[in-house]
């Protein structure tokens, strides 16, 4: 059902809905909330540390007007709370301005603290009045544009009069395993009595997309056992002589790789292999070993990055490790000119070896005799872009790889259709990062001395989680690189996240190995791959909002040359659950370790994408379910498919859901 057939929707507020993705009540009934305010818990903004949420009854006596402060769009509103004063900032909501009148309010945000300068960052707010009937939990959406929180809450209710909420698992399985009704979970998510009810319900609105995904997984995938047709020459004399090429002996783990990989290309069945290993494991040595089989034999080879920065880094070392061999480049900022030539190259086999981005997905590329294929941090690419690269070929052979630990339960779940090889060590030469949790009150200290060290000639990287802070929890990108680089003298910043043009992060990510930039401010577009020697410090802000195997990611990116590296884990929460998950990060560096306890105590949201918008399990991002439910859906998946129970039915819901699987990334 459309929208506006839902009374207080007019085609005004349905285009503000559809800047949400949301243009039907099913997309409305779906959209899950972000957070919950507990009505009883209001406080005293002076009660309140610096960094933490707080809701917050208040006066609103006057705000100012949106204007441009360079960067950002900035709208500041003056506040009291009894005796006290303080400010509310929204950064990049000019809109703001025009919907605060004075009068009492409800604010909910993070607040900041400096020297008794109290300010409520990017807060959501609802006006208290007569009419006001606020109580027990209640849900706070993510917003964009004019939309505020009452409006979408109105139309959540209305939505849910008329909706129905069918589930694709046979009924005959919800018998058997007293499932609750689906339509029942999603109104307690929007209007939960209870947390212990909101959690039950997510796990069942969770279970129900995972059966969905999990489905969709096994129809697309099949079975990928495919007969060899391609015959290498390449033998292991010549293999081990290519591998003294590298300044540093093959650990156990990359030997073993390695014959994996000969054993599979001189097999009968087409390899299709996923090489994982943790940070500094020397994945790409064992790839390149595996590009090596593949041209010594005769054939072209092709090495896919998922950003610009990674596939120029890739085609030098390719470069210099393959002086014998001619090695291309394609990438997306390259001209039509250069494009051009460099696809009539390859097509007429002038080119062994080609480095690029997803450029080299497109139809109009063609090998003369691809064999093998290596797919760098596979997680950015979708099953179906894995195919159509192995399918510019005959018979081509497929090594992707992924620095992200998977935990093997896992693994099984949705890379079925792949053989796993894992790299358990490290080269002795890869030295272990200082890692330390920065309370609040060291935060001044830190800076100055990672300042010292930049005086020193060191370089460093400072990661927060979000690009602009439009929902007020944690530190925004574009909001970190305003303070630091107005409050550290004589350091050099850069600025770097995945809105900026291909081109941009290029040139910046360049600046910062030149050594032209000091201190990164980024987001986790840093998070893989990225190679900077001499940068030795890694700040984390708000890292109890990451998973264990996402901060061990981040952290891989100091610890690469030979000076001591640090990272710093910054926390916005200092509560018991955030310091436990954080000194785990802080006692060791295995990151298979890391990855089955962040498993254990996050769940799967972090590992199966849920951050990635529009595509992959999106709708349940927001809520919280334990991890058991994925294996809950395998089990009911299994069963269906087993016993073909509404088999036609399942297939039509998954493929029509996850039509675009293609697309869709594991981080």
């Amino acid at each position: 059902m459309k929208l506006t057939a839902v009374r207080g929707i007019g085609e005004k507020r349905a285009k503000d809905f559809a800047k949400l993705n949301i243009t039907t009540t099913a997309d409305l009934v779906r959209y899950f909330p972000r957070t919950y305010l507990d009505m009883t818990n209001r406080v005293s903004i002076r009660e309140v540390l610096h960094n933490d949420m707080a809701l917050v009854a208040c006066t609103l006596v006057s705000v100012e007007p949106a204007r441009n402060t360079g960067r950002v769009k900035l709208v500041r509103a003056l506040l009291e709370q009894g005796m006290d004063n303080f400010t509310a900032v929204w950064f990049n909501q000019p809109y703001v301005a025009q919907k605060l009148r004075p009068g009492e309010y409800l604010f909910y945000g993070r607040v900041q603290n400096y020297y008794d300068r109290i300010s409520l960052v990017n807060p959501t707010f609802e006006r208290l009045n007569a009419n006001n009937k606020l109580k027990g939990l209640v849900p706070v959406y993510p917003l964009k544009s004019g939309l505020a929180q009452w409006v979408v809450r109105d139309a959540v209710q209305r939505a849910l009069a008329v909706e129905t909420f069918p589930s694709v698992i046979p009924g005959e399985l919800i018998a058997k395993y007293r499932l609750p009704p689906l339509g029942d979970a999603i109104r307690a998510i929007h209007v939960p009595n209870s947390a212990s009810e909101l959690h039950r319900a997510s796990e069942r609105v969770a279970l129900e997309e995972y059966f969905l995904l999990i489905s969709a997984f096994r129809l697309i995938k099949g079975d990928r056992r495919e007969m060899r047709l391609l015959r290498y020459t390449a033998t292991e004399r010549e293999v081990a002589a290519f591998e003294r090429r590298f300044p540093f002996t093959f650990t156990q783990g990359q030997q073993g790789a390695v014959r994996a990989i000969y054993d599979d290309v001189n097999g009968p069945i087409r390899m299709n292999r996923l090489l994982q290993g943790d940070v500094g494991s020397g994945k790409t040595a064992v790839a390149l070993t595996g590009i090596f089989m593949a041209v010594k034999s005769g054939f072209q080879a092709v090495y896919l990055s998922p950003t610009e920065v990674l596939a120029a880094q890739n085609y030098a070392l390719l470069c210099k490790m393959f002086p014998d061999y001619r090695v291309g480049y394609l990438a997306g900022a390259m001209t039509a000119k250069e494009k051009r030539e460099m696809k009539t190259a390859l097509a007429a086999g002038e080119i062994d070896i080609l480095c690029g981005t997803h450029a080299v997905l497109q139809g109009d590329v063609r090998f003369r005799s691809l064999a093998f294929c290596v797919c760098d941090e596979q997680h950015r690419f979708g099953v179906a872009q894995r195919n159509s690269l192995s399918e510019k070929g005959e018979g081509v052979d497929v090594l992707v790889m992924s620095a992200t630990p998977i935990p093997r339960t896992l693994s099984l779940i949705f890379y079925g259709d792949l053989d796993v090889t894992t790299i358990p060590d490290k080269p002795k030469e890869r030295q272990e990062v200082s890692t330390s949790v920065i309370p609040k009150r060291k935060y001044d200290s830190m800076l100055a001395w990672i300042r010292g060290e930049v005086q020193k000639g060191r370089q460093a990287y400072f990661v927060c989680p979000k690009i602009e802070d439009d929902e007020g929890e944690v530190t925004s990108v574009t909001e970190l690189y305003e303070q630091l680089s107005g409050g550290l003298c004589g350091v050099r910043f850069g600025l770097l996240h995945g809105r900026m043009k291909e081109t941009q992060k290029t040139d910046t990510m360049s600046a910062f190995k030149r050594h032209e930039i000091d201190a990164l401010v980024s987001t986790t577009v840093i998070e893989v791959g990225v190679d900077v020697p001499n940068a030795t410090i890694m700040v984390i802000f708000n890292a109890e909002r990451f998973g264990l195997s996402q901060l061990h990611q981040l952290r891989g990116r100091v610890g690469r040359g030979s000076e001591k590296s640090y990272c710093f884990l910054l926390v916005g929460s200092e509560s018991e659950t955030a310091m436990e998950r954080l000194n785990i990060l802080k006692s060791t560096n295995d990151g298979f370790r890391l990855a089955e306890k962040d498993l254990e105590l996050r769940g799967s949201g972090d590992f199966l994408g849920t951050r990635q918008s529009g595509k992959f399990l999106n709708e349940i991002k927001n809520l919280n379910y334990g991890t058991e439910v994925i294996f809950t859906a395998k089990k009911l998946v299994d069963e269906a498919f087993e016993r073909r129970l509404d088999y036609d039915k399942i297939r039509a819901a998954a493929m029509e859901k996850y039509e675009s699987l293609k697309d869709v990334v594991l981080n």
